[in-house]
């Protein structure tokens, strides 16, 4: 599969017909494969923690979630060859899991975020089951927590529910480092990092309007929604300048 490195992190090179393509093969493998989605904000974290890096680089897709990236490969002359987001990436899974009438199970958000979610994925989606759920709150072995039994009722939930799509809405880098902490004790075919996914699949949360993410500009809708975010936010004209200055940030 090709790839472009950015900053070392290594985004595949695909399109969203072509993402679909490679979910579908996922979902006919026995094998846990996992799924993360870098942005900007994500990339720069990474080149600043080689340890994020690799375990970004350890997924079985990398996709490229955020605009910036588009900007990078093309400022560099290798281009990426379209944004492949996580929100529709996991859409895309709802949509293969009602074809061929899969289960799910929803972890992350806060309480209620993910029963909110289930009720609306399955009044859409009528032949998938969301089989269990549980919000993002409770004590994990990646904390270094001693009593871990919630989390541990978790995994054997999962396991005990012939589960085959996972969704785990932490935020990163909490859900990419639970993902491949318990990578090798849950049964399922695919796990996805999709951080806010859930919140907008419950209705408690909008994604940007259509126009907003046609120009590239969803970044820009969140910070007018959420001004909090400026200080994540500037990662990104951060990220252009590291482009610009070093010739060998995409490879």
């Amino acid at each position: 599969m090709d790839k472009v490195k950015i900053f070392g992190v290594e985004i595949f090179n695909i399109t969203n017909e072509e993402c679909e393509n490679i979910l579908r093969k996922f979902l006919n493998t026995t094998k846990l494969n996992r799924i993360y989605t870098p942005n900007t904000e994500i990339v720069m974290a990474a080149r600043r923690d080689e340890k994020l890096k690799d375990l970004v680089n350890s997924a079985d897709l990398v996709l490229c979630d955020g605009i910036g990236l588009i900007y990078a490969s093309k400022m560099r002359k290798k281009p990426l060859k379209e944004r492949v987001t996580g929100f529709d990436t996991s859409i895309k899974l709802l949509e293969l899991a009602d074809e061929k009438k899969l289960n799910l199970y929803f972890l992350g958000g806060k309480e209620g975020v993910a029963k909110d979610a289930k009720e609306k994925v399955e009044e859409k989606y009528k032949n998938l089951k969301v089989v269990g759920y549980h919000n993002g709150y409770f004590a994990s072995k990646i904390d270094n927590k001693t009593d871990t039994s919630e989390e541990q009722k978790i995994i054997e939930e999962i396991n005990q529910k012939n589960v085959d799509i996972i969704f785990v809405g932490f935020g990163f880098p909490r859900q990419e480092k639970w993902i491949d902490a318990n990578k090798d004790y849950l049964k399922a075919k695919v796990i996805i990092g999709n951080g806010g996914v859930l919140d907008i699949l419950s209705g408690r949360a909008n994604r940007a309007p259509d126009i907003f993410i046609k120009l590239g500009l969803e970044w820009f809708y969140r910070l007018i929604k959420n001004p909090s975010r400026i200080k994540r936010q500037i990662d990104l004209p951060k990220f252009l300048l590291a482009v610009l200055k070093d010739k060998n940030s995409v490879e």
